[in-house]
């Protein structure tokens, strides 16, 4: 297990009040680099740009003191939520090793501003875009308004989110073996209004992945899956390249509103 990653993980958290600082350019340069190399496991093309809220007009009403953001558009093709969420979240872990903070928006931003500054093309879409920058020392009152309405420092039970063989087992984390860790970084990504949709299903040497359907579908695509890509870059960082995605829904009956979404193999 990478520590400095679990480390990122486990004390990373949505950031919304930051101190007006445009980035420096040391920092320009390291974010500009790791965009343009991020990659996904599911073969998807992810683009992202670092813009600057003067320049393009962008904000939002959550918000404080970002004077940059970083938004990433994408085609509308099979698992484009998956690597989307996989993506930015690997860009937004980057950031807190650089002491940088973020927090994913998917409705609170002035949309069409963000598009125009993205360029998008008619089969693209901008899910989401996030602040980046140096945090506040003190939180705004609305954000910790916000983090105590979304109940944003708490989580599902380990064993309410992770099943054993099947979804009729909760799985005890101390019974997880080599998958506790990385399970523990699934359940503590961030997620839309804190859902936590993501399900797994350890079996043997694979574990599969599901999403509870929660909240509703809209031309942006399943926000939900792209909250699912987030907790699997998660789970394959602490796994250290071990293993690999697949694409292969097992015999599991699933509870309802339950979605097959991928497994992951040793």
């Amino acid at each position: 297990m990478d520590i400095s990653t679990n480390e990122i993980i486990r004390q990373r958290k949505s950031v919304r009040t930051f101190t007006g600082e445009k980035l420096n350019e040391e920092d320009v340069k390291s974010i500009n680099e790791y965009i343009s190399a991020v990659d996904d496991p599911f073969g998807v093309p992810v683009t992202f740009r670092l813009l600057s809220a003067e320049e393009y007009g962008l904000s939002s009403p959550v918000i404080v003191g970002a004077e940059n953001y970083i938004a990433a558009k994408v085609k509308k093709v099979p698992d484009f939520e998956l690597a989307y969420g996989y993506c930015f979240e690997k860009v937004c872990l980057f950031a807190a090793s650089k002491g940088l903070g973020t927090v994913i928006l998917a409705a609170t931003l002035s949309r069409s501003a963000f598009e125009t500054a993205m360029k998008l093309s008619e089969d693209e879409v901008m899910p989401a875009a996030s602040p980046i920058g140096y945090p506040a020392r003190k939180m705004s009152i609305r954000e910790t308004m916000m983090r105590n309405g979304l109940k944003a420092d708490e989580r599902i039970p380990f064993e309410k989110l992770f099943f054993n063989g099947s979804f009729e087992n909760g799985l005890d984390k101390a019974k997880a073996g080599k998958f506790a860790e990385a399970l523990e970084a699934v359940r503590w990504a961030p997620s839309a209004t804190n859902k936590q949709p993501w399900r797994a299903v350890a079996d043997g040497d694979r574990i599969h992945f599901y999403e509870l359907k929660i909240l509703k579908e809209s031309a942006l695509g399943d926000i939900q899956k792209v909250d699912i890509g987030i907790a699997l870059a998660n789970f394959e960082l602490m796994m250290q390249n071990s293993g690999h995605f697949v694409f292969n829904e097992p015999p599991i009956t699933k509870p309802d509103n339950t979605h097959y979404i991928t497994t992951f193999v040793l």
